[in-house]
């Protein structure tokens, strides 16, 4: 398992976007060299753990809990095939490309060490919207996205440093349960009857899920 590559992006106009103001960091390429990994701080005020990279829209993105985002290069060649064209490393606007390594199989509180000592903490998957569908210029992408199930993961910095492309990648903790981010996702979009699973997950699901569950549960009953 390993890094193949480091991604970030700057603020870039969103397409088509009702207000031209409008900016979007999602257009992320590979960089060269190491990037420095920290916990970016609270949602609404912290952006990205990566140094040099935009996160636009804190209300909606970014923050400790979403610090980080990977895809793997294996979902990557799958959509490939299906679209009939290439996508590059950091495609899918993830900040870490990988190889190796099942990412929407990983577990919630799962821990990643990369290289010599950076350790980041699967919290939740990625949730389309239309400024990803814009970005990637396919009709019903947030709905084939849905479909597929394989969203890619957000982490959260358990220990900060650098990374480049070509870092090892290795899974030095495994929590006790089956909560996978291809769970949590089809819990949240397509099968909410799945949400009391969640709970199993506990403090290292994204609290924002975590409420969500737990709201479920009281409503309905686990």
């Amino acid at each position: 398992m390993k890094l193949l590559s480091v991604n970030v992006g700057h603020a870039k106009p969103v397409p088509d976007a009702d207000d031209p103001d409008t900016v979007t960091g999602i257009d992320k390429r590979p960089v060269a060299g190491p990037v420095r990994v920290a916990a970016p701080g609270p949602k609404g005020i912290g952006g990205s753990a990566l140094a040099g990279d935009a996160v636009c829209k804190r209300e909606h993105h970014g923050g400790d809990d979403q610090a980080v985002y990977a895809v793997a290069r294996e979902d990557l060649d799958e959509w490939e095939r299906e679209l009939g064209r290439p996508l590059a490393n950091g495609g899918f606007g993830e900040n870490l490309t990988t190889s190796g390594l099942d990412v929407s199989g990983a577990l919630i509180g799962e821990r990643w060490r990369i290289g010599s000592g950076v350790v980041l903490e699967v919290t939740s998957s990625r949730i389309p919207c239309l400024t990803f569908q814009g970005h990637i210029g396919e009709k019903q992408w947030v709905k084939r996205f849905t479909a597929k199930g394989a969203p890619g993961a957000y982490l959260r910095v358990i220990e900060p440093g650098e990374i480049r492309a070509g870092d090892a990648l290795e899974i030095i903790h495994r929590p006790a349960h089956e909560v996978t981010v291809a769970l949590q996702f089809r819990a949240v979009m397509t099968e909410r009857k799945l949400l009391p699973r969640l709970l199993a997950a506990g403090e290292a699901l994204h609290p924002e899920l975590l409420e969500q569950a737990r709201k479920y549960v009281a409503q309905h009953g686990a």
